[in-house]
C-alpha cells in the first residue's frame, strides 16, 4: 500500500524540484524515494517507472513554460511579442534548469499531442505572424528561434559567458534584437 501522503502529483512536483536541483537525467524513483524517506517501492502505485516519472515532470514543464509564454506575449505583437516570448523562455530555464531540460524529453507522439506542446506551437506561430511569413519561411524561423533558445540559455546555464564582457544580459537583448531584425527582412527567394 502507498505511504500516506503520496499522490502522484505531488510526487511529480517533487521530481521537477529534484531536476532543477541534481539535474533532470539524476532524477530518478530511486532519488525521489530518498527525498522522501521511503523505499523505492511505494512508488510505484503512483509512476510506473523512472521513464513515467520522467514523462510527468516533462509534461509538468511544458505546460508551466507554456503558460508563462502565453502571459508574457499576450496583447504584445512584432518586437515586442518575440522579446517578451524570448524572455519568457529564458527566465524558466534560468530559474528552472532541469524543468527546462525535461520540457524538451522525447515523448511519444500521442502523450506530445495531448501535452502543452501544441501550445508552444501555436505560441511561437502567434508572435511570427507579426513578421508576415509564408511556409515554409515560417516553419524554418520556429526552428531558428527554438535553437537560438534553447542554445544560448544552455550555454549560460553551464557558465559559458559567466568570464567574459559583455554580460550575458547585454548580449541577450543583442540576440534578440537582431533576431527581429532577421525576422523583418527573411529572405523570400534564394
Amino acid at each position: 500500500m502507498a505511504r500516506v501522503g503520496l499522490t502522484t502529483e505531488r510526487l511529480v512536483r517533487a521530481g521537477a524540484e529534484l531536476a532543477d536541483e541534481i539535474g533532470f537525467e539524476q532524477t530518478t524513483p530511486a532519488e525521489l524515494a530518498r527525498r522522501f524517506g521511503v523505499k523505492t517501492a511505494s512508488l510505484y502505485s503512483h509512476v510506473k517507472n523512472a521513464h513515467d516519472l520522467k514523462t510527468r515532470v516533462a509534461l509538468l514543464a511544458l505546460e508551466e513554460l507554456a503558460d508563462r509564454a502565453s502571459e508574457a506575449v499576450a496583447g504584445r505583437s512584432g518586437a515586442d511579442a518575440l522579446t517578451a516570448f524570448a524572455d519568457a523562455y529564458r527566465d524558466y530555464a534560468l530559474a528552472h534548469p532541469g524543468r527546462f531540460t525535461a520540457a524538451r524529453y522525447p515523448l511519444d507522439e500521442e502523450t506530445a499531442a495531448a501535452s502543452a506542446a501544441p501550445r508552444h506551437s501555436r505560441l511561437n506561430r502567434a508572435v511570427l505572424r507579426g513578421y508576415d511569413l509564408a511556409e515554409p519561411y515560417e516553419t524554418h524561423a520556429m526552428r531558428l528561434l527554438g535553437s537560438v533558445f534553447s542554445g544560448y540559455v544552455t550555454l549560460e546555464s553551464a557558465g559559458g559567458f559567466a568570464r567574459s564582457a559583455p554580460d550575458a544580459q547585454e548580449s541577450w537583448t543583442e540576440i534578440v534584437r537582431a533576431l527581429d531584425t532577421l525576422l523583418r527582412t527573411w529572405p523570400a527567394a534564394h
